[in-house]
Formats: C-alpha cells, structure tokens, sequence
C-alpha cells in the first residue's frame, strides 16, 4: 500500500502542476476576449499555442502511466467512490484520450481555435459567414481528424460529445429530446393561442448600463456569487470561466435599449460561477474538484436564470427594488406587467434571448446541424443556407442576416462542436433539481420572496458542488432524485407556470 500511495501523491501533485499551468493559458483566453487588443490575437494564438503543447507533454508523461498502474492494481481503488478511487478513474479517462493525440495536433487545434474567435468577432460585427468561414473549416477538419485519433468513426458526434458530456450518446440524446419536443410544441401552441399575451414593451425605454450593472452585480451577490474570488466583465458573447480556486470570472454584453438581456446574461453565468465557487478548493486541479459535466454546469446556470429570476417569488422581493433602480421605466409598470413581459413566449432568432420553452428548439436545430458537419453530410459552406431554412421550418421565422443567424454564437470558434445539447440537458437536469429541492425544502418559495437564498445555494454545494466528479451525471439525477433523467419535470414546470401566466 505504500508504494501506491506515494503513486497516488505523485500523480495528484504531477497533475495539480498541470492543471495551474492550464489556468495561466485561460488567463489569456479570458484576457482575448476582454481586453486584448485586435492587432494581438496572432500573438495570443501563438501563446497558447505554445502553452497547449507544454500542457499535453506533461498529461501523457510516461509516468502518469506509470503511477496509474500502481494506483489501480491497490487498494486505493476499493472504494469506488473515495476521493483517491474517483481522481484515479478520471485521470486514467482524461489520459486514455490525450494519449492519442499528438502534441502537434494539439497545438494547431489551439492556434485554430484563438485565430477564428477574432474572426468570427469580425464577422459578426460584418454580419458576413465568409470572413469566418475559413477558420471553421479549419476546426470542422481537426474535428474530425480528432474523431479518427480516438477511434470514434463508427460514432463520430458520440466522440466530441463524450468531452462535454461523458458517457452520453446520439441515441439517447435524440429519445429525450423528441420525447420533449412532442409535448413542448403543443404548449408552445397552446401558449401563443391564448388571448392573454403580455405586452413585452414594458422592457423597453433606456436602461443606463450603469444601473443595470448596479443591479445585476447586487443580485448576482445576493444568489451568492462572491466578488471577492470574482468579477463581472463585458464581452462580445458571455460566458464563465474559473481560472483557479478563489477565481472565477463571468462576463455579460449591454443593451440600453432591453433590461432583460444583460440581467439574464449576469444570472445565467453567475449560475456558473455559483458552481465554479462551490468545487471544493483542497482538490484543486484534480477530478475531485471539477464539474461533473457541461449538462449539470449548464443545469446551475438555466435553473437560476430561468426558475428561479424568472419566478414570482424572485421579483416578490427583487421587483421594488428594481423599481427603485428604473422608476422613470419601471415605476408605473405592475409586478404582474412585467412578470408576464419577462416570461413571454416567442418564436425568435436568437438563443440566448430565447424564452425557456422554444429555447430547447433553437439547440435542436444546432444539434442537427453538427451531426451532419462532422459526417461530412452538410458543408460549412452551406451553413447559413441550411440554418435558415431550419429557423423558418422549425421556429416559423425569417433569418435577416448572418449575424442574427449562424453567426450569434460563438461555440464554433472555441472549437465546442458538441457542446450544444448540454444547454437542453441542463433545462431537463435543473428542473428535476428543482422538483426534489422543494420536496427537501418544504418553504423554499417563501425563502426566495424574502430574498433568501443560502439554504438553497447550500442545498446544491452539498448534493452537486462539493461531489466534484465522484457520479456521473446521470447517477448524480438519479442519487439526489430518486429518479432517472426525464423530460416530465421540465415540461410539468413550464406547464404550471405558464398556465399562470396565460390563463391556460
């Protein structure tokens, strides 16, 4: 036992090392897309090019081999669920895959990844597919490079979704999503039928960035985001990074002219940043103090966007205050007014503006979309033809522009083919979440519209947060539900929900 326990320290410290090493290179990724100048992003490709290559030497290092070896033949693994247990299976996960992978293959997906971000900035800002289209070709080639370096021909979309998703496939993915497709699409009918819709302009007039910053920022820190061990920044395209154990960045975009895109964008990466805060710090670096999966990152997010600051009891004790913040906009405008503004249902062009139910159609059409990239069944050249003719198929809108199109996201660029069906597993995750929390916490709604929220950020560092990777994600739904994943409670939610609202 003693040689597999100085094994295990060295490859827990080996791989804590490397993991600090990583967190330097997503200081620059933050650093590109928040401040670094234009002219600099050939440079910054090159760095963390360079950075990427020095990471992988040290993830498929002989050694790492070596100790898991010694690790997994003692009894360090008897327990399959002990921290030592947990970090040995990961990490041989983790290296199986990266040992397949040249470091100079590694490298040019890096540099391809930092050069089309600015390309697909400047084509968005240009609203012209082709200025990004090089670039993802570039990636959409890689990808499928990297299917073949692991194997996974025979399931080439199953590949690059087991590295958000681990363990999920096609086929199970398509069963539930068709399963809440079928009984989403008629209440999404039934809801834009009803003959009380709300009057969404409520949400317009000018609302100083200032003020909406101010506010975001008080109810980012109410959830329980600390701002002590983060900060909130503006970007093209929001998002969340945890670049170490007492540092967690999440980023929103302004509009003046529509309150609920910034607020929402704060929640939703401020959801993300509740789970990066709550990992447990002492296994920093190693599996044991990382997220399950992107589906149950995204359940966090979604759940505190959408069920919880979408809510009435939210605004019971948020509206006033908000009022308080706007009373030129907002002071004559019922809670009830805008309650109904906030949660309104539409077919619409762009996702993250999506409301929660026609949100999960806008990732089935992207869903679709990579599976026929990766196969070769669809070309990034025809792209923006295919999306648009699905937007207008699937969501009965006309596309104007590429920038409201196949442009408005930027998973692409980072190289996140696969990556998009996480959002709807994280709607279907945070909802039976939701369903069992309340059952634990008989009088959680009176707790939010008295603008508590401890017992319910609590509630998930110790069901979700603290377990690091010790479950997988379905065993994770199933452990604290009682239940397997299940498009039921999503549909049940929405459905009470809008009932209220539109007098269904």
């Amino acid at each position: 036992m003693g040689k597999a326990r100085d094994a295990y320290e060295k490859l827990i410290l080996h791989w804590k090392e490397t993991a600090t090493l990583e967190s330097c290179a997503a200081v620059l990724g933050w650093d590109r897309e928040t401040y670094m100048p234009k002219a600099a992003a050939a440079h910054r490709a090159e760095q963390l090019r360079s950075l990427s290559g020095i990471a992988h030497d040290r993830n498929i290092d002989p050694r790492v081999g070596d100790w898991l070896g010694e690790c997994e033949s003692s009894e360090l693994v008897g327990d399959v669920i002990s921290v030592e247990a947990v970090n040995i299976r990961e990490i041989r996960r983790s290296y199986d895959k990266k040992i397949n992978l040249p470091r100079s293959f590694v490298e040019e997906l890096t540099r391809a990844t930092s050069l089309a971000h600015q390309a697909w900035a400047e084509a968005r800002e240009a609203s012209k597919f082709s200025i990004f289209q090089p670039c993802l070709e570039s990636i959409v080639r890689l990808k499928r490079e990297y299917i073949g370096l692991q194997g996974g021909d025979d399931a080439p979309y199953d590949t690059l979704l087991d590295d958000f998703e681990p363990n999920a496939s096609v086929a199970e993915i398509d069963e539930v999503f068709t399963d809440l497709s079928n009984e989403l699409l008629p209440l999404i009918k039934e809801v834009r039928e009803s003959s009380k819709q709300p009057t969404t302009s409520v949400l317009a007039g000018r609302f100083a960035r200032d003020g909406q910053r101010s506010f975001g920022e008080a109810v980012a820190g109410a959830i329980g985001f600390d701002f002590d061990k983060g900060r909130l920044d503006t970007v093209l395209h929001p998002f969340c990074t945890g670049l170490g154990p007492a540092d967690t960045r999440i980023t929103t975009r302004w509009d003046e002219g529509n309150f609920a895109s910034a607020f929402f964008g704060i929640i939703h990466e401020a959801g993300h940043g509740l789970y990066q805060q709550g990992l447990a710090s002492e296994h920093w670096g190693t599996p044991m103090g990382d997220a399950v999966s992107l589906g149950i990152h995204e359940s966090q997010s979604r759940l505190w966007e959408n069920i919880i600051c979408r809510g009435r009891p939210f605004w019971e004790y948020f509206y006033p205050k908000l009022q308080s913040s706007f009373p030129e906009q907002l002071g004559a405008v019922t809670q009830n007014r805008f309650l109904q503004a906030i949660n309104h249902v539409e077919l619409s062009l762009i996702r993250v503006e999506a409301d929660e139910a026609t949100y999960n159609l806008h990732i089935i059409i992207r869903f679709e979309i990579e599976q026929r990239l990766v196969t070769g069944a669809l070309s990034v050249a025809d792209i923006p033809e295919y999306w648009n003719q699905k937007y207008e198929e699937r969501l009965g809108v006309q596309v104007p522009n590429d920038a409201s199109g196949c442009l408005q996201d930027v998973h692409w660029a980072m190289g996140g083919i696969g990556y998009f069906p996480t959002y709807t597993l994280g709607n279907l995750y945070a909802a039976q979440f939701y369903d069992q929390a309340k059952k634990d916490l008989p009088d959680l709604e009176d707790q939010l519209a008295q603008g508590e929220y401890r017992q319910l950020l609590n509630w998930f560092r110790t069901k979700i947060h603290q377990e690091g990777m010790r479950f997988s994600a379905r065993a994770l739904v199933e452990r604290i539900t009682g239940k397997p994943l299940s498009h039921k409670f999503l549909v049940e939610y929405l459905r009470d929900k809008y009932t209220e609202l539109y007098a269904l």
